[in-house]
């Protein structure tokens, strides 16, 4: 099953799970940005919710808003009963403390699963991790390289992988990796999670395993107008997830799955 498949399945099986219940969940999005992409993947998830039959609810505030008012928001929806989760969509503006605002939203309705002490997967890995299985890949002893160490991919992609029920074996490389060492876990990797957000991260000058798998979490504007992954497409492996049409969308519907969850544990 391709990832638009595998969606279309998952979203499906919430729309009946959510049809036989009291209400439909609710969920807020506060956006407080002007970013382009960032309006892109608002839309994205107030498509999904609608899709699968999920109040949502866009709060849409002024860019200039001080850490002060948005503080006071954030506080108002944590109170809010009626509210299952909600997600402050980033980029935030530079006044804002981006991790202040992550340890304000109360763990019971993080669906995105930032805070420390949440109480879910964070979206992107976890849609990763679903979608792999559903695929039949088998985590437990796999190499598994990460290109990245961001808080919202590339470490929580790393903690997850290494938890019981996956059970990789896990390497993070970065920016500061030399090219050789680069070189060598790339060929002896089962698994590659490239998140750096750069285009040719990964290319055909490196060697791979013919049954290894990348998944493409980067998403980045080229010259000639385009999108594209950190990934070359058509690369010498198993499986490659798109750019567009892949991460992005195990992404939304992982965010949809968490909010079920948050609704039923109330």
């Amino acid at each position: 099953m391709d990832i638009k498949e595998y969606v279309a399945y998952r979203k499906e099986e919430l729309r009946k799970e959510i049809a036989m219940m009291d209400r439909p969940p609710k969920l807020v999005i506060i956006k407080a940005n002007d970013n382009p992409a960032s309006a892109s993947y608002v839309r994205g998830k107030l498509k999904d919710a609608d899709e699968v039959g999920i109040d949502a609810e866009l709060i849409e505030l002024d860019p200039s808003i001080s850490q002060k008012e948005l503080d006071k928001k954030i506080e108002e929806i944590n109170n809010d009963k009626d509210v299952d989760g909600f997600i402050v969509q980033l980029p935030l503006p530079n006044q804002i403390d981006e991790e202040k605002v992550k340890l304000e939203v109360i763990p019971e309705k993080d669906v995105d699963g930032f805070h420390p002490c949440t109480k879910f997967l964070p979206c992107t890995p976890k849609g990763i991790v679903d979608y792999l299985r559903h695929e039949g890949f088998d985590f437990k002893g796999k190499n598994a390289l990460i290109i990245g160490r961001s808080n919202i991919v590339g470490k929580p992609m790393a903690r997850i992988l290494l938890e019981k029920g996956c059970d990789a074996n896990v390497t993070v490389i970065h920016s500061r990796t030399s090219e050789e060492d680069k070189a060598f876990y790339i060929a002896h990797a089962d698994l590659i999670i490239a998140a750096v957000g750069k285009i040719g991260v990964l290319d055909g000058h490196y060697a791979y395993k013919k049954d290894a798998v990348i998944v493409d979490v980067g998403i980045n504007r080229g010259e000639d107008g385009k999108l594209h992954g950190d990934a070359m497409p058509s690369l010498p492996v198993k499986l490659q997830t798109p750019v567009p049409g892949g991460v992005g969308l195990l992404t939304r519907i992982s965010l949809m799955e968490n909010l079920v969850e948050a609704k039923k544990r109330k």
